[in-house]
């Protein structure tokens, strides 16, 4: 698996939570905000894989490029970041030493950490 960064969806989570626009959620409650595979089908009927991708961290470029395959550690459910997300994309990441995905989830983490006392 040849893991790397998805900078456009960083990007995009960063101004999420600019805006204000994140669910600050526990730890282990992405299982039950995790997105369907129903609604995940129906996001790319209406707006396709590129803007799919951006809700994604990570981008396995050996996968094809109009598949669900390719796009791993989402970080929200295609309106608002959530908090569980990146929690879990932050360890999953670590756990397969996928470093860089690892510290982009972390720094998103923070900066809503950091929001919440501001």
């Amino acid at each position: 698996m040849a893991l790397k960064l998805n900078q456009e969806a960083y990007d995009r989570a960063t101004q999420l939570i600019e805006e204000g626009k994140v669910v600050r959620d526990g730890r282990d409650a992405w299982s039950e905000h995790q997105v369907s595979a129903q609604a995940e089908d129906e996001f790319i009927q209406t707006h396709g894989f590129e803007e799919y991708g951006k809700w994604h961290l990570a981008v396995d470029d050996k996968k094809p490029a109009n598949s669900k395959a390719r796009y791993k550690h989402p970080c929200g459910d295609f309106q608002q970041v959530h908090l569980c997300a990146l929690i879990t994309a932050e360890g999953r990441a670590g756990q397969m030493k996928h470093y860089d995905i690892e510290t982009a989830a972390a720094r998103l983490h923070s900066m809503i950490e950091m929001a919440k006392h501001a």
